[in-house]
């Protein structure tokens, strides 16, 4: 999987993508993130990428000659046009069902725009899909550009250990996920739940069930409501089937 970042902050981006299970990903090749300065293609020797709109109003808009020009270098090699995505608050929100869509393309440029906006004649050439994070204001795409690339990233094969580590986590299996506890067994006098020390696979995983289920109705209704509870019950009969090839399962 490769992506091609354009930003005004390449370094801010590097210091996420060498980080953690991407950074290793990256090292082992399952990655290929690139990261461009956009102002390296400023045509100026100042640097300069902005200007003041037409028709006045605050602040600067990112220019579209330096953005084309960075896009058309960095997508030179490619047979076809990679699938371009800028990341803006008019864009469609950023869900897991995107981010499977967008694992799907192979190869995905990403710009991160900054100041006012980008001048819209460079958007409308370019950009396949505009994509938001949420209802909030950022100072620029760097930070969405990373939550994109990290989860698209986690679901290439072989970043992660195996498929499950992702598919049977919160709002990926289409429920929040279960509550989950470590050691010490007793913690401000409150014990971890007995079942989980049972041995049980089959109440294990019946338990975790009825706790995701319980969360997302509580927590997020809009997506229990979304819910197909009969193919839920398919997926957990399949993990109790999984679970138990590792143990036995107790008769009680």
């Amino acid at each position: 999987m490769r992506f091609d970042v354009m930003t005004l902050f390449p370094d801010m981006l590097e210091n996420i993508f060498n980080e953690s299970i991407i950074g290793r990903a990256r090292k082992k090749g399952l990655l290929d993130i690139r990261t461009y300065n956009i102002r390296d293609w400023s045509g100026n020797k100042h640097n300069k990428v902005d200007d003041t709109p037409y028709g006045g109003g605050m602040g600067m808009l990112m220019a579209a000659p330096p953005i084309y020009n960075c896009y058309i270098a960095i997508t030179e090699d490619a047979e076809e046009k990679p699938y371009t995505v800028y990341l803006s608050p008019k864009g469609k929100p950023f869900t897991q069902d995107v981010a499977k869509e967008l694992l799907e393309k192979g190869r995905i440029v990403l710009l991160c725009g900054h100041y006012e906006g980008v001048d819209q004649r460079v958007l409308d050439e370019l950009v396949d899909e505009e994509i938001t994070v949420g209802d909030f204001v950022l100072t620029g795409g760097e930070l969405p550009a990373a939550i994109i690339v990290d989860a698209v990233s986690r679901m290439v094969d072989g970043v992660l250990p195996n498929e499950d580590c992702y598919e049977n986590e919160s709002v990926a299996s289409g429920m929040l996920e279960y509550p989950q506890y470590t050691r010490p067994f007793e913690f401000h006098g409150v014990s971890v739940p007995e079942v989980l020390i049972s041995g049980n696979h089959e109440k294990i995983e019946t338990w975790r069930f009825e706790k995701s289920l319980e969360l997302t109705r509580e927590k997020r209704p809009d997506l229990y409501e979304r819910l197909d509870l009969e193919e839920e019950k398919k997926k957990l009969k399949e993990r109790i089937r999984k679970a138990c090839l590792g143990g036995v399962v107790d008769d009680e």
